[in-house]
């Protein structure tokens, strides 16, 4: 391996990092990569997406046995939860996902090395295995693909066992009578949502006055109040100053965040979920020089860093914390690599919730556009007014789209409902086009369905939507 010189290796096999690495190999790149965990897909895949996806599919139909199909004329009696076979298959879907890339790392002749890695010098990686013994890879290029970590709350130590974190929230061996939440974004509630459904009461602590913070507001304000409907309570302006546990509980210390008295809280978990920040320990930045800004790594034009020849992508660089965003910068951060060109639109990469119901955007909020003074037309749909909703008994949200007044260009898409996260991709195709409301319009959606709400909404931005 000492001998061995690769154009380019990673550090991190997340989703950032192994599909870069793949586009790379494919361009005929010598490739390796560097992943300390045994299993390469990074959080994502190992304890982030992949696993929490499949509990909420799971848990969404536990609750519609239980409650749902009554009204399609389907009564199933006696409904009981097996949380074991439940997270059985949720690591089934992991092992298989895990499998299939571990398939294209041999496929695409990438080296996989297992360990931590660190930069000595440019062109220069050690790796360190469990037992602390290392060896130092050659490579002209190096990528920095670490991802982030759980953002701690001071106060609250996570534990992994009544105080946790997404990881530990993934795995809990028996449903809480109450779990608190603390933080209303994402992560918070998606696995609140799970654990509501398998019969938790959760209650859900957030320091703003909106959950999913960053959203159009119309977005934050409808979603919350469907998930307050199925269940979920939500204590908004407050704050979480310190936890005390024993064998069996929590009470955490809650005050107003605008000023007030202390109250205390008692719950059987409590799950940590206000964010996540860049992880970069040990990759030896600081000897080397690379230049941070507030823990990210800074990088300009084509992912790079002050240092020639080290390049960064996903989570470590800031922006939107999405995986399908690091494997975007990973592809073309690899073209690039490999002497072609590429380029990634920010305002195309799209955000979704999979709550019940999901919630997508991409682009501009009505906020954003405000504030850049931006002349816009509003198009909105309702699911209640799309039969194929009805039939599914999934009427709860609406489509809106932002598009220029002065061009027609769609500037924003953001949708709370059924299946939104598919549904925003043809908007999303139409914005990489430079596409705009009247094309979506113009384009013949099949009928009944619910892409038909983003029809009509296109429709409504000149003021004819055809079923409102």
């Amino acid at each position: 391996m000492a001998d061995t010189t690769y154009d380019v290796t990673y550090i991190g096999a997340g989703p950032g990092g192994y599909v870069s690495a793949i586009r790379a190999a494919q361009l005929g790149l010598k490739v390796a990569i560097i992943e300390k965990r045994p299993t390469l897909g990074g959080t994502c895949l190992n304890v982030g997406c992949i696993p929490s996806k499949a509990l909420l599919h799971s848990s969404h139909l536990y609750e519609e046995a239980k409650e749902g199909m009554a009204a399609h004329g389907v009564i199933a009696s006696n409904v009981t939860l097996d949380l074991k076979s439940m997270m059985a298959h949720k690591d089934s879907v992991v092992d298989d996902t895990i499998k299939g890339v571990d398939y294209l790392m041999k496929k695409n002749k990438i080296e996989r090395l297992i360990g931590t890695g660190s930069i000595s010098a440019p062109g220069l990686v050690a790796v360190t295995d469990d037992n602390g013994k290392s060896n130092t890879i050659t490579t002209k290029n190096i990528v920095i693909a670490t991802g982030s970590e759980v953002a701690p709350l001071p106060g609250v130590e996570i534990d992994e066992k009544l105080i946790v974190s997404s990881t530990g929230a993934l795995t809990l061996k028996k449903v809480p009578k109450k779990m608190i939440v603390i933080g209303a974004g994402v992560i918070g509630l998606e696995l609140g949502s799970v654990w509501r459904r398998l019969g938790a009461e959760v209650e859900v602590i957030e320091f703003l006055d909106v959950c999913l913070f960053g959203s159009d507001a119309e977005v934050s304000k409808i979603a919350q109040r469907s998930l307050k409907k199925q269940g979920l309570k939500f204590k908004m302006k407050s704050k979480v100053v310190g936890a005390t546990t024993n064998k069996s509980s929590v009470v955490l210390k809650v005050e107003p965040r605008d000023g007030g008295d202390v109250e205390e809280i008692k719950a059987d978990c409590v799950l940590v979920a206000i964010g996540r920040r860049p992880y970069t320990k040990g990759l030896g930045l600081e000897q080397i020089g690379v230049e941070m800004d507030r823990g990210f790594i800074k990088t300009t034009d084509g992912f790079k860093t002050n240092i020639s020849g080290i390049y960064a992508i996903g989570d470590v660089i800031g922006g939107m914390m999405l995986a399908h965003k690091a494997e975007d910068e990973g592809v073309v951060l690899a073209e690039m690599l490999a002497g072609q060109s590429g380029h990634i639109n920010y305002d195309a990469v799209p955000g979704i919730v999979y709550t019940w119901p999901e919630v997508a955007t991409v682009g501009k909020t009505e906020e954003q556009l405000k504030e850049a003074g931006v002349a816009y037309n509003v198009g909105k749909f309702n699911f209640t007014a799309n039969a194929r909703a009805r039939a599914i008994s999934a009427t709860d949200g609406f489509v809106k789209i932002l598009a220029d007044t002065g061009t027609d260009e769609v500037l924003g898409v953001h949708i709370v409902g059924a299946s939104a996260g598919e549904l925003i991709q043809e908007c999303i195709v139409a914005m990489e086009f430079g596409g705009s409301a009247e094309d979506i319009a113009r384009t013949c959606h099949g009928h009944p369905g619910l892409s038909e709400v983003v029809k009509e909404a296109a429709l409504d931005v000149d003021n004819r939507a055809l079923h409102s």
